[in-house]
């Protein structure tokens, strides 16, 4: 596989951080990465080493104002901004594999961007692949007004995960040797849980948990795109640093903030280290 990296100028002259992966001469397909709001390219790299031993060709770029990219840090003047700067980087591509068009994938806030960009120039695209806005889409369809319910629906749809992983990581630690035994004594799968699965969990859960607060407590990205007219704390922190108005304020918040979530990260660290459990 070989990996390259370079520069794109947008039109009002700011230089875009591009790099591309290329798995054969000859691919299978092309796929264009467009990242989420407070991302960058580099994230991706899961899709890489999926996709390009396999004979594909990724090519992905930093939004403007993120990543190795230039403008103001996560700021545009518009919207449509974002979808010039993505026909620069479908043009780039397909200068060197002009016979194939290549497949856009986006998240969250880069599936807005593809769907734009699709949407405008159907024909120089193979299709449009689109993650991190379903949950918006459902409610949506359901005709669910937005409020702090879905604001909360959507944080525990990927606090679940944090969660998942933490016990998954433990479980994998533990042998099926007192399950065994405790079976073979005469315990039902109950009591089993009780005694002797679920103290040796209990640690991995209350640890998974505060990692989830943490997450949660200053997520924009989620909350954003769930959320009706309410103001939560991040999107508060959000809008003061696109447009600051009491810059001291905001500072002192935001300290308050890092220290709420740095000391549960501390706390979940230390049980999961001093119980046995999968490093974080």
């Amino acid at each position: 596989m070989n990996h390259h990296t370079g520069q794109l100028t947008s039109a009002d002259g700011l230089s875009l951080f591009v790099q591309t992966w290329i798995g054969s001469d000859r691919p299978q397909g092309i796929l264009l990465l467009v990242h989420g709001l407070g991302e960058h390219s580099d994230r991706y790299q899961n899709y890489v080493n999926y996709f390009a031993p396999r004979g594909y060709v990724l090519c992905a770029f930093d939004l403007r104002g993120h990543g190795r990219s230039g403008g103001r840090r996560v700021y545009v003047d518009r919207f449509q901004q974002y979808v010039n700067d993505l026909a620069l980087l479908v043009a780039h591509i397909r200068s060197s594999y002009s016979s194939q068009k290549p497949f856009i994938m986006g998240h969250i806030l880069g599936s807005l961007i593809a769907l734009s960009y699709g949407l405008q120039h159907p024909d120089d695209i193979a299709g449009v692949i689109v993650t991190g806005i379903a949950l918006r889409s459902a409610i949506s369809i359901g005709d669910i007004p937005f409020s702090y319910w879905t604001i909360v629906l959507g944080h525990a749809t990927f606090c679940v995960v944090v969660v998942y992983n933490n016990v998954l990581a433990r479980l994998r630690r533990f042998g099926n040797s007192l399950i065994e035994a405790s079976m073979d004594l005469g315990a039902n799968g109950f009591q089993t849980f009780r005694h002797i699965l679920l103290p040796h969990l209990s640690t991995a859960l209350l640890a998974g948990g505060m990692l989830a607060f943490a997450l949660s407590f200053d997520e924009v990205i989620v909350t954003t795109f769930t959320s009706g007219q309410q103001m939560t704390l991040p999107i508060w922190i959000f809008s003061q640093l696109t447009r600051p108005r009491d810059r001291p304020v905001t500072n002192v918040v935001a300290i308050v903030v890092i220290l709420f979530t740095f000391i549960p990260i501390l706390i979940a660290h230390r049980l999961t280290r001093d119980s046995g459990g999968a490093h974080l």
